[in-house]
């Protein structure tokens, strides 16, 4: 009961350009939590350890980079690193599927013993320079069913809690379009795709696991620290959403953005703004219907004479498909 748990780092997948650095993680105790496991007890269990974690505060970490740069920096006051910095160029290392890996490390002494022989590994993802377009989409009732609409978001908890990535639901036809997307029309653009979501940081792992299993694309997943009234991280200026989209937006300046979303929140009304604020940057707008029929029909008429960019609100993967097809996305 009073054995320190062992430490481990867990690297985000970030992104960035071949000269530009934007990696992102968190230093914290490994609580042993099982993916695998399938009693409703031990799903409790494991929901509870990932919302109570034992942050690495303020302790030096280093990162390695393919070319055998080492950067040295400190976790934050919640265990997070981020660091961005302009670097030579290191298109030579970039994996054919754009990817580049680096190697993050605790750079300093603990008493609890460090996991996997103090190597963690980490992934940016480097577009292509010349992609037909990018793809920034919601994950939460866009492409995994959470029930966030429901009367007091009872399905998001018992989905989220006794629920195995193995076991979640991903809405119809969504992977294959998305597979579609990132193949553009040559079939072979690796168009990026970017998950960006206001799920918390805790589920990290596992959404990257129901990615995986459901066969979605690769792409970083961008999600959101939870505030406590007792933080001592200054609040950002904007909301998680908007901050990690303008981003995207302003890292990659010469590439178009297909966003993709749902009716159930308030992905309508922020992919507006980012319509007014990036003009001519938006390429189509896709709104998932969600169970809320009121909430369907209000964002449909939020459109109506909508005329800046193409939007669809998306009741079945047919018509998503037949959509992309008439604009020449796939």
């Amino acid at each position: 009961m009073f054995k320190k748990d062992p430490l481990q780092i867990i690297p985000f997948d970030s992104y960035g350009t071949a000269s530009h650095l934007y990696l992102k993680g968190r230093a914290l105790e490994d609580e042993g939590i099982d993916l695998n496991k399938k009693s409703w007890v031990s799903l409790f269990i494991n929901s509870w350890k990932r919302f109570e974690t034992d942050e690495i505060r303020n302790t030096p970490l280093s990162i390695k980079l393919p070319n055998d740069d080492v950067i040295k920096f400190n976790t934050d006051a919640e265990g997070y690193y981020l660091t961005q910095q302009e670097i030579q160029d290191l298109d030579h290392y970039i994996s054919d599927d754009r990817w580049l890996n680096y190697e993050v490390s605790y750079a300093s002494s603990h008493k609890s013993k460090i996991q996997n022989d103090n190597k963690f590994f980490g992934r940016m993802l480097v577009p292509k320079v010349n992609s037909d377009f990018g793809v920034i989409s919601d994950i939460d009732d866009t492409i995994l069913y959470t029930g966030v609409t429901s009367k007091l978001k009872w399905r998001v908890v018992i989905n989220t809690i006794l629920k195995t990535p193995h076991k979640r639901k991903a809405l119809e036809g969504a992977s294959d379009f998305y597979h579609l997307l990132h193949k553009g029309k040559s079939g072979n653009a690796s168009n990026p795709i970017f998950y960006v979501s206001n799920s918390p940081w805790n589920l990290y792992l596992y959404l990257k696991l129901f990615l995986n299993v459901n066969s979605f694309p690769d792409g970083p997943i961008l999600l959101r620290d939870i505030r406590m009234p007792y933080d001592k991280i200054p609040k950002p200026e904007l909301a998680h959403k908007y901050n990690e989209i303008y981003n995207i937006l302003n890292r990659y300046p010469d590439l178009k953005f297909i966003l993709i979303g749902d009716c159930g929140e308030k992905d309508a009304h922020i992919y507006l703004d980012v319509v007014k604020k990036h003009p001519n940057r938006i390429l189509t707008i896709y709104l998932r219907a969600v169970e809320h029929k009121k909430r369907t029909q209000r964002i449909s008429k939020l459109f109506e004479g909508y005329d800046e960019v193409p939007v669809l609100i998306v009741k079945s993967g047919e018509e998503a498909l037949s959509h992309a097809k008439a604009y020449g996305f796939i």
